[in-house]
């Protein structure tokens, strides 16, 4: 087992769906990026992870649980040449809609 313990199935992308943002706009994300359980800094190494590998326009949803990560990823996209779309507050976790710009 490693440091960040056994690796999820979720690590894989998902396939693509939609969300509803705040303002009511619908976007398609093209990978879910599941970080449920996950604390600093894993959110933020597979968000950068996922977003290196991007094309421009590629819009991801990233799914945290600990709110330091919520915190801190959005602050991170300016210099991943990318944008926050939009933090939604869910029962249990955050959903941040970022996009590859």
């Amino acid at each position: 087992m490693g440091l960040f313990g056994k690796k999820k199935q979720q690590d894989q992308p998902q396939s693509s769906s939609e969300v509803t943002l705040e303002d009511g706009s619908i976007v398609t994300v093209s990978q879910v990026i599941d970080c449920i359980g996950d604390s600093c800094p894993r959110p933020q190494l597979m968000t950068k992870a996922a977003l290196s590998k991007a094309k421009s326009g590629d819009t991801f949803e990233i799914k945290i649980d600990n709110p330091t990560s919520v915190e801190a990823i959005p602050p991170m996209m300016a210099d991943l040449n990318s944008t926050c779309l939009g933090t939604i507050k869910k029962d249990r976790y955050w959903q941040l809609v970022v996009r590859r710009d």
